[in-house]
């Protein structure tokens, strides 16, 4: 394993560079490694320990970004010659790409869904599923509120639901502030949306209008709460971790007393129903045929662990990881 306890110094930077990124690459980057199938560029294979080149392509959710990004700083010091871009387009836009063939990994905060697993067996893609780490998905607020500590499921489902008539924070504690509630949230492309859509809002509308800011930026969403003592949200512990200091987050009562995310809740499924966990999906012709994507999703599996906790989410058992490292082995034979 790599220790990247140095990288934890460098996240906020790394999450800086990363939105640049995402907003300067466009998906033909990885139409760009299609002529180094069977070989990088300069004929280097992979196998027997071998340096090797060319370019990954990785896009998908913002939530598993900054474990990738961990994760690529660390590899391009052993491997230079190797060009990965990581962009965020949320989940639902890494499958969009990933299902067409278009990106070698595509990073996900939720299981892909039938309609897009029907869409790349329909261009006969063949994307394989590898967990990375557990996230426990993150409610949170401004520290400069100073009224509210924790909620019950019901009181979410009152502030985000279209069909709650809950407007202020005095609709659900009347002695809570006659103040308008702020709801900052993932865009609709976000896996982080789909969960809490799923889990706490039943599949049913979220508010939407002036009151409601979408993004598929997490650190957008920080901005904005941490500016407003009405403001409210979610998105992946990491980016609470990481601004702790700006940021309070929220117990939350499922009906057997409120709990906090932290690696022990979120480890147990103690932090129910928001614990779950985090994917990356590999083309397998990629896998096969690319050596140098091969190598980094090895990589990636092999320190996966160590880059999830210095970034702020949890470990898997290290079982896991071997399990999934010799799936990959075995695929490139």
């Amino acid at each position: 394993m790599k220790n990247f306890k140095h990288f934890a110094l460098l996240f906020t930077l790394i999450l800086m560079l990363g939105a640049l990124a995402a907003c300067g690459n466009a998906p033909e980057d990885a139409e760009g490694t299609d002529d180094s199938n069977s070989s990088d560029s300069n004929g280097e294979s992979a196998e027997g320990g071998e340096a090797v080149s060319g370019a990954i392509a990785i896009d998908g959710s913002s939530t598993v970004f900054p474990i990738m990004e961990a994760l690529t700083y660390e590899y391009n010091k052993e491997n230079p010659d190797v060009n990965v871009t990581v962009n965020t387009s949320g989940s639902g836009g890494g499958f969009k790409k990933s299902t067409k063939g278009e990106i070698d990994l595509s990073n996900a905060s939720r299981p892909i869904k039938e309609e897009e697993k029907a869409t790349a067996e329909e261009n006969g893609i063949e994307l394989k599923e590898l967990e990375l780490a557990k996230d426990g998905l993150s409610v949170v607020v401004s520290k400069q509120n100073d009224f509210v500590d924790e909620l019950t499921i019901e009181q979410l489902r009152q502030i985000f639901l279209d069909e709650s008539d809950a407007t202020k924070w005095s609709d659900l504690n009347p002695e809570w502030p006659e103040e308008t509630i702020k709801i900052y949230s993932p865009g609709h492309d976000s896996g982080t949306f789909d969960y809490f859509n799923e889990v706490i809002l039943e599949e049913k509308p979220m508010k939407e209008g002036e009151n409601t800011t979408l993004s598929e930026d997490d650190n957008v969403l920080v901005r904005g709460i941490e500016s407003d003592p009405n403001a409210i949200g979610f998105f992946g512990y990491a980016y609470y971790a990481e601004n702790e200091d700006k940021l309070k987050v929220l117990g939350i009562d499922a009906g057997e007393g409120a709990v906090k995310p932290n690696p022990d809740t979120i480890q147990s499924g103690e932090y129910s129903p928001l614990s779950r966990p985090l994917f990356t999906y590999v083309n397998m012709d990629s896998l096969t045929e690319k050596p140098q994507v091969a190598d980094f999703t090895k990589y990636a599996l092999e320190n996966a662990g160590d880059a999830a906790e210095q970034v702020g989410y949890v470990a898997l058992p290290e079982d896991k990881y071997k399990e999934q490292i010799s799936m990959i082995e075995d695929a490139t034979k």
